[in-house]
């Protein structure tokens, strides 16, 4: 399993915000199956990588099928073959080795 974290920016977007577009991916990747989180810069997802990599292109598309004339997309893909990783892992991880500030005051 692997995880891909994208942002896909339209570049000529007349309106300032972007939450209507951000809401047509989102659509997009509840129906692909992949388990995915939408944060504040982006929507990190979960799945084997050569599916992540054909939702990218997917997701990458979707501007243009909008009509847009541009769009930047940033990925970046953890493709651990190792051991299984899953979404929220490596947040929990580092979250369970911070020392409470109290702790370190003592």
């Amino acid at each position: 399993m692997a995880l891909m974290d994208i942002a896909v920016i339209p570049l000529d977007s007349k309106d300032g915000s972007l939450s209507g577009f951000v809401a047509g991916l989102q659509e997009i990747l509840g129906e692909s199956g992949c388990s995915f989180r939408l944060h504040d810069m982006g929507t990190t997802v979960e799945g084997p990588a050569p599916l992540l990599f054909n939702l990218a292109l997917k997701l990458h598309e979707y501007s243009f099928n909008q009509g847009g004339k541009r769009v930047f997309t940033v990925i970046k893909i953890d493709d651990r073959r190792d051991r299984s990783v899953r979404l929220g892992e490596k947040s929990a991880s580092v979250k369970a080795k911070i020392v409470p500030a109290r702790e370190l005051e003592e």
